[in-house]
């Protein structure tokens, strides 16, 4: 049987359909030839509706449905109004932004720029704008300092950083603080539009100072940073990135009263910001952090570890190769010779307090005043005092010392405050202080005498002397050594700093004209009214006593000690003043000035300052110290200068063993020495006194009453010794060649 004809069984499947009849198959003969239909494209599977479900699942699910879809159409709605707001909030914002040149100059006030007696910048003081910069216009360095230290992705974003503010906030709250203390996360443009205080001038109609709006500006809160993000967005529609940048390089403050990368380059580098090399530019960058705190003139060494840090940014971001940054590190910043004198110090503060308010405090311009200091005479002041305290004082003593150098004219050439010279603002014992003069007033009491007459070989006898002061009772004077010597000339008293001489010839001559004269040569403050007035009793000021010395060495002619040579706007030609001090009235003749100039120069070349003596030079001057030792004084001069020194404790603690001519007198030598070196010798301006006339010995001074009221017209019979020596000048009785007079009857004490 073939397999043609053998039957084939029934399929499961057509037992399980038997109402469907299997069609027979064609023979291949009777299947006819047709041409082949295209297959009908497939129909996709009819996706079949997924019931619902029932019950509480399906209710939940529906209503999560519901409350997703709400959710959504609520907040693309929101969504597009807060950009619509946002849109329309920037909008605003930039048609209230100016121009960019209105914006490149922020300060409140005005600058002052100091020049010495040559010409060359050495102090700055208010605000400094060193002029408008770009950021194309910068060094390279500095500008990709700025960058790097600041804002990196300051070309990339859109004014605001989303990133970085998340990173700030994370900062801050992993150091403890809150989300917007400390880190801000800001970019520059946001630092710019904080530097711009939001569009909001000054309005001294509110009440609040400079220092408040400017403390307002920076407070932080949340609303604040929002509308410091719609104004950042506002200025990079406004402007470009590189003005943005501009305006920052020209407002920001950089420490030491300079605003701006000008002003900055030139106060702290004097050159301009375009020359900055990697390390200068690093180091400007690293002020905008702290521009108070790492201010090179205030701490060099810190601010140089955070230019380094800056540098090590550059790197790692490819503006500095390796080797670039390796040399930046090894050769870091230095400060100009300018900026390490630290701003003028104490000079510089004593001619801003010195000058007009409006154009110098509290000036609104640009100021340049010419100055009297010469920078050569200040730093000798300043070596000469170090080289003392570091050589001569021990290293714990809290002892102050002040010096001032000035010419005979009145005109200060050098002037220190205090031990730390390096200081701006700071308490200036130099012109501030009032201190007892002691014996450094006596040259006064002779300055009096010798102008009425007295002659320095006038005899007066150092002995014990007592006094009777209405209220007070006696009074009786002691020489510092407690000892006596007898008859002695006025040189003689005075090369010794003799105590009772001193108030014998001040009694004699009368309190009040010794008063008049110490006056009119400069020192202002009140003078005592007692006996003690011979004695330095009186209170004044190192530069006071500085420029009464001066008018001894001029000739007789008061002085103003002064500092300003003339003052003027930046940009102009003519000053709008000049110099307030120099030479005045004549207070004694010129033969008694300079008899006395022979007098001091004994004090130096063989009385109690004679530690002052240097290199062959003729010097005057006196010691002075006071009662317990809680001021020492050395004031004198060459030909040349005039210098004075002033030792004691701010809190007036006595010295221990400290004289007029012990230390200071030391400080003056070492200050002197150094002001002096290579100039030529120049006798000093002195008359001696001609010697005793044919009648034998030198006049006796007349010598007041060993009791006597106070005050009065007579002051001690000083007055009638003055009507009696003027008469016998008109009459000629009993005036000898020497100009020593003689005595007046009844006080004489032989």
């Amino acid at each position: 049987m073939t397999d043609k004809n053998k039957r084939k069984r029934p399929l499961v499947a057509d037992k399980r359909y038997p109402g469907k009849a299997k069609p027979k198959p064609k023979s291949r003969a009777q299947a006819k030839p047709a041409a082949r239909k295209a297959a009908p494209a497939r129909r996709k599977p009819a996706r079949t509706k997924r019931p619902r479900r029932g019950g509480i699942g399906g209710f939940f699910a529906g209503l999560a449905r519901w409350f997703w879809r709400l959710i959504w159409t609520i907040t693309w709605r929101v969504s597009l109004v807060a950009f619509l707001v946002l849109g329309l909030a920037v909008g605003y914002i930039y048609t209230t932004i100016p121009p960019l040149d209105a914006l490149l100059d922020g300060r409140a006030r005005g600058s002052v720029t100091m020049l010495d007696r040559e010409g060359d910048v050495f102090a700055w003081r208010g605000d400094q704008f060193g002029g408008v910069v770009s950021a194309e216009s910068v060094s390279k360095h500095l500008k990709n300092a700025v960058i790097a230290t600041e804002d990196r992705r300051f070309y990339r974003h859109f004014g605001v950083s989303p990133r970085g503010i998340a990173s700030a906030v994370r900062i801050n709250l992993s150091e403890g603080r809150g989300p917007l203390q400390g880190h801000g996360g800001s970019t520059i443009t946001q630092q710019t539009a904080k530097l711009l205080c939001l569009g909001e001038p000054y309005d001294p109609s509110t009440g609040m100072t400079e220092k408040e709006y400017e403390a307002d500006c920076r407070r932080s809160s949340l609303g604040r940073k929002a509308k410091e993000a719609l104004f950042s967005m506002a200025m990079e529609l406004k402007y470009t990135k590189n003005d943005i940048l501009s305006i920052y390089l020209n407002r920001a403050y950089m420490g030491g009263g300079a605003f701006g990368a000008e002003a900055a380059a030139q106060r702290f580098f004097g050159k301009p910001a375009a020359a900055l090399s990697a390390s200068e530019g690093a180091m400007l960058a690293g002020l905008l952090t702290a521009p108070t705190t790492l201010s090179p003139t205030n701490n060099l060494d810190r601010s140089q570890s955070r230019a380094a840090t800056v540098i090590r940014l550059m790197e790692e971001q490819g503006y500095l190769s390796a080797a670039e940054a390796d040399e930046a590190i090894a050769n870091p910043a230095q400060l100009s010779e300018a900026a390490e004198a630290e701003a003028g110090g104490y000079f510089a503060d004593w001619v801003m307090s010195s000058g007009p308010e409006f154009f110098t405090r509290n000036t609104t311009e640009d100021v340049i005043i010419k100055t009297t200091l010469d920078q050569r005479i200040q730093r000798a002041a300043e070596d000469g005092l170090k080289w003392i305290f570091e050589n001569k004082v021990r290293e714990s003593s809290k002892a102050q010392a002040a010096i001032v150098v000035m010419s005979s004219d009145g005109a200060v050439r050098a002037l220190v405050g205090g031990r730390k010279t390096k200081v701006a603002g700071a308490f200036n014992r130099a012109t501030q202080a009032m201190r007892q003069t002691g014996s450094a007033f006596k040259p006064f009491i002779y300055a009096a005498a010798l102008d009425l007459g007295y002659s320095p070989n006038d005899i007066i006898v150092d002995e014990p002397y007592c006094l009777n002061i209405p209220g007070s009772g006696q009074w009786c004077p002691k020489n510092y050594t407690k000892n006596f010597k007898g008859p002695v000339t006025l040189t003689d008293a005075l090369k010794n700093s003799l105590n009772i001489p001193a108030v014998k010839v001040s009694e004699s001559v009368g309190r009040e004209i010794v008063s008049s004269v110490a006056s009119q040569f400069g020192i202002k403050s009140d003078l005592a009214a007692g006996p003690a007035l011979a004695l330095g009793a009186s209170e004044s000021t190192l530069l006071e006593m500085t420029g009464a010395y001066a008018g001894i060495l001029n000739g007789g002619s008061s002085v103003t000690p002064y500092g300003l040579i003339d003052l003027r706007l930046l940009g102009e030609t003519e000053p709008l003043m000049g110099t307030g001090g120099g030479i005045n009235e004549r207070v004694i003749q010129e033969d008694a000035a300079r008899q006395l100039v022979y007098m001091m120069e004994k004090v130096i070349s063989e009385g109690t300052g004679q530690r002052a003596k240097f290199g062959g030079r003729q010097l005057a001057g006196k010691t002075g110290t006071t009662s317990a030792n809680k001021d020492a004084w050395f004031v004198g001069f060459s030909a040349d200068y005039v210098a004075g020194v002033w030792m004691g404790y701010d809190d007036n603690t006595p010295l221990t063993g400290v004289t007029g001519g012990g230390l200071p007198a030391e400080i003056w030598r070492e200050t002197m020495s150094r002001v002096h070196e290579g100039m030529p010798l120049t006798d000093l301006p002195m008359l001696a006194p001609a010697p005793p006339s044919d009648f034998g010995e030198a006049q006796p001074v007349p010598e007041p009453q060993t009791s006597q009221p106070q005050g009065g017209g007579n002051q001690g019979g000083g007055a009638d010794n003055v009507i009696d020596r003027v008469l016998r000048d008109i009459f000629g009785g009993g005036s000898s060649g020497d100009g020593a007079s003689a005595p007046a009857p009844g006080f004489l004490d032989r």
